[in-house]
């Protein structure tokens, strides 16, 4: 039997999401980076196993749990693989154009992997 991931998947609700938490959590290189791969990803879902970033898995797991409770991504668990996909009609129902202007101007904040 396939183990499942550990971590219990908590979500803000839309209403819950917060200008300064969000802006916080894009201002990191690595999470602009994962931010910026899950926009360009088709069909727009990405495990967290198919970034490459140049940082241990512990490091990594800590950067997506803070896009995740910031309500910028939201995750969910596929048997053994955790599933990540941009939250982009909550973000832009709160903060209309945020996150075009994020992808269009954070490209080159964010990491060459």
């Amino acid at each position: 039997m396939a183990s499942r991931t550990a971590t219990e998947l908590v979500h803000p609700a839309r209403d819950e999401l917060r200008f300064s938490t969000v802006l916080a959590a894009l201002a990191d290189p690595v999470r602009l980076t994962i931010v910026t791969r899950l926009a360009a990803a088709e069909p727009g879902e990405l495990a967290c196993t198919t970034f490459d970033l140049p940082i241990s898995k512990s490091t990594q797991s800590g950067h997506f749990r803070t896009l995740r409770e910031a309500g910028v991504i939201r995750q969910r668990d596929e048997g053994t693989r955790r599933l990540n996909r941009l939250r982009t009609e909550d973000l832009e129902a709160r903060f209309p154009g945020l996150l075009d202007l994020v992808l269009t101007h954070g490209r080159g904040a964010a990491l060459s992997v």
